[in-house]
């Protein structure tokens, strides 16, 4: 009996600086219902669902599912993202520098996807980042 281990998924990991206390930044990304005036590229809408871990999402590919799984006293904001394309785990995490914080979120590659269209979803990214420090550092 042979077993095979899976090969290890491509990943990006995506970092952006934010002069604002770790709290602030935390407790604002752990509120789903925020999601829509950062996630600018991927969340068009959201609401609450029956389920108080789920919400769902209008995003430019169609209905989704989120749902974070946060340790606000860790900085942990990982989530579970679920769409028809693919799902995704993204762990998440806010951490102290200086007076401000780092947030990072890594992206593993799905199956499903192709390295270009991979690296064309990763890349938007960085305009969602973009919002979230003018959002956290100017309130605007």
């Amino acid at each position: 009996m042979s077993t095979t281990t899976p090969t290890a998924a491509r990943s990006v990991t995506k970092t952006v600086t934010i002069e604002r206390p770790v709290a602030d930044v935390v407790a604002f990304l752990a509120d789903a219902a925020n999601w829509p005036a950062w996630a600018i590229v991927n969340v068009k809408a959201i609401e609450a669902t029956d389920d108080p871990d789920w919400w769902l999402m209008a995003t430019p590919h169609g209905p989704a599912k989120l749902r974070i799984c946060g340790n606000a006293e860790f900085g942990i904001l990982d989530h579970d993202y679920v769409e028809d394309q693919a799902s995704w785990q993204v762990p998440a995490r806010v951490v102290a520098n200086g007076s401000g914080c780092e947030f990072m979120m890594t992206f593993f590659q799905p199956p499903a996807f192709t390295d270009a269209y991979f690296d064309q979803q990763v890349a938007l990214v960085d305009t969602e980042l973009a919002t979230l420090k003018r959002l956290m550092e100017t309130g605007a």
